[in-house]
């Protein structure tokens, strides 16, 4: 199996409108970074999403990615579901709707955002979905186990997801002891870090990144949902302790 970085930024992306910092005016591609997701590709080359966010057709355009076999959705805020609109030509190419796996409380938010996608009459152009509500248990889909991994994101909980011995989480700023039973003895950890300094009501910095390393001992740990607090990629990523890497969009891991 193999894992994409299609984007690695914050819910404001990087460069930030407006923004002349040195993150946001560096000429480094790895310093460019669209709303999180990633794409997961299965031995059977099948294609599963995780997060359909603003930037999901540049991505996909990108990556030269044709197919979206079914998407999982970590939670509900904009930069992580309101490019599901986007899906629209895969769905007509395919003419199959589009599987989301999600918590309950998602897909009721998806179908507010989105209700011509669920109407009993579609209008002709109009996206189709397939929900499907998950709980916090593995369960089986394009002969793949996933794991759900419950996190905290401010008020919310949050699914990370879980593929064999590599883990994605975003958007988070607590693991329960429960949960980071799922999380001992992997190979590759992905985990949001928004910043360096200064706490985050609702996000890993860099110093909670570095203490979950030492506690749970993945082979490799990736940061991701990084904002451009965080500073320049070059220089970041050589200051880390070993193990520790700066994910980038674009960046593929095997697995």
């Amino acid at each position: 199996m193999k894992l994409k970085f299609l984007g690695t930024g914050t819910s404001q992306g990087v460069p930030v409108i407006g923004c002349t910092c040195e993150v946001c005016t560096s000429e480094n591609p790895k310093d460019k970074r669209l709303r999180s997701s990633v794409m997961v590709t299965t031995e059977e080359n099948k294609k599963i999403l995780i997060d359909c966010g603003p930037d999901f057709r540049q991505q996909m355009l990108s990556n030269n990615e044709h197919t979206v076999d079914i998407a999982l959705i970590t939670h509900e805020h904009n930069d992580h579901v309101i490019g599901l609109d986007d899906m629209r030509p895969l769905i007509f190419k395919s003419g199959k709707d589009v599987p989301l796996y999600c918590y309950h409380r998602v897909a009721y938010e998806i179908k507010n955002r989105f209700p011509y996608a669920f109407a009993d009459v579609r209008y002709p152009g109009a996206p189709a979905f397939e929900l499907h509500e998950i709980e916090n248990k593995p369960f089986q889909v394009l002969d793949t186990e996933i794991t759900p991994v419950e996190v905290i994101h401010y008020k919310i909980t949050v699914f990370g997801y879980k593929f064999k011995k590599l883990a994605y989480i975003t958007d988070a700023g607590f693991i329960s002891e429960t949960e980071k039973e799922k999380l001992k003895n992997l190979d590759v950890l992905i985990l949001n870090c928004i910043r360096k300094f200064d706490p985050h009501p609702a996000h890993f910095i860099l110093p909670d990144v570095i203490r979950l390393f030492e506690e749970l001992q993945p082979k490799k740990l990736f940061l991701t949902h990084i904002s451009h607090h965080l500073g320049l990629h070059d220089i970041e990523d050589k200051q880390l302790p070993p193990g520790i890497h700066l994910a980038y969009d674009g960046l593929e891991l095997n697995f």
